[in-house]
């Protein structure tokens, strides 16, 4: 029986996530999804909000549509509260997360539930295949205490949101791009080894510490600061090291599609028509009943 040769990933490049803005004026930080880097497949953006200053976070993102892909909305601290146009409200806690599927039609809002504190989190948008941009829209939410958690005898703790860690199953289901979403928090100089599917497209971003990537024998290790994104080689093991200080880092890992993709703000499609026409929906008032 012949053995699997392990292949370690390695960083292929770095990203400095960009301050911006979006919504109602919400202060931002996005590393995917810009003219530095558009899409990592299935992967369409990624953004990191943090702030105890009320005047970045306060107008929140009032009503909006979207069509064709999946928002994921993960908080460290604060709340949020999402409602759509068919009535669902409910509340993303410190914590917990939402995977919302928007498919043929949503539209909702997402505002804070507090008027000071610190109100940090993230939100990633995920493609959808062809097959599934025009299926009914859909919602996982999480609460805090449903997320998987795995603690490392070192102290490290590993929150397990969608796909398989160390051998824990996250909460979210029947994604079609099979990701992975973990946010690991590692303790001073602690070393995690992390298995990734050979076809999937991975990420890492850091937004604690700093993180050294690879193999440490091999020449190609590289270090990722806090703001910084990493994407990664295919590969089959994921070899990660914390620096001087505690680390915690976003891991993302998915199925990619392969597939056109053609973006207008909030919708993601696979042609300019099929674009159009989600723009002719909603300004008809049709998006949401399509």
């Amino acid at each position: 029986m012949s053995k699997t040769i392990q292949k370690n990933l390695v960083v292929e490049k770095i990203i400095t996530a960009q301050k911006t803005s979006d919504g109602a004026g919400v202060s931002l930080y996005r590393s995917l999804g810009s003219h530095q880097l558009p899409t990592v497949d299935p992967f369409l953006m990624l953004d990191e909000f943090k702030s105890d200053n009320p005047n970045d976070y306060i107008a929140g993102f009032p009503n909006h549509p979207h069509r064709g892909f999946e928002t994921v909305t993960y908080m460290l601290a604060g709340k949020v509260e999402h409602k759509d146009h068919k009535g669902n409200v409910g509340i993303i806690k410190s914590g917990g997360a939402q995977w919302m599927t928007a498919g043929r039609g949503i539209i909702h809002s997402e505002m804070p539930v507090q008027e000071d504190g610190l109100m940090w989190g993230f939100q990633l948008w995920v493609n959808l295949p062809s097959y599934q941009k025009m299926k009914e829209a859909s919602y996982q939410n999480i609460e805090p205490e449903h997320v998987s958690e795995i603690h490392l005898e070192s102290g490290s703790l590993i929150r397990v949101i969608a796909g398989k860690s160390m051998g824990i199953e996250g909460a979210v289901k029947g994604i079609d791009t099979d990701p992975l979403f973990v946010d690991m928090r590692l303790v001073t100089e602690d070393s995690v080894s992390h298995p990734i599917e050979q076809t999937h497209n991975s990420l890492v971003y850091v937004y604690r510490g700093l993180i050294h990537i690879g193999d440490p024998d091999d020449s190609r290790l590289e270090t990722v600061k806090q703001g910084q994104l990493a994407v990664l080689s295919k590969g089959t093991n994921l070899s990660l090291k914390a620096g001087k200080e505690d680390t915690g880092f976003i891991l993302l890992s998915g199925k990619p599609i392969g597939e056109p993709i053609a973006k207008y703000g909030p919708f993601v499609m696979n042609t300019e028509a099929e674009i159009q026409q989600a723009i002719e929906d909603y300004q008809s008032g049709n998006l949401a009943n399509a």
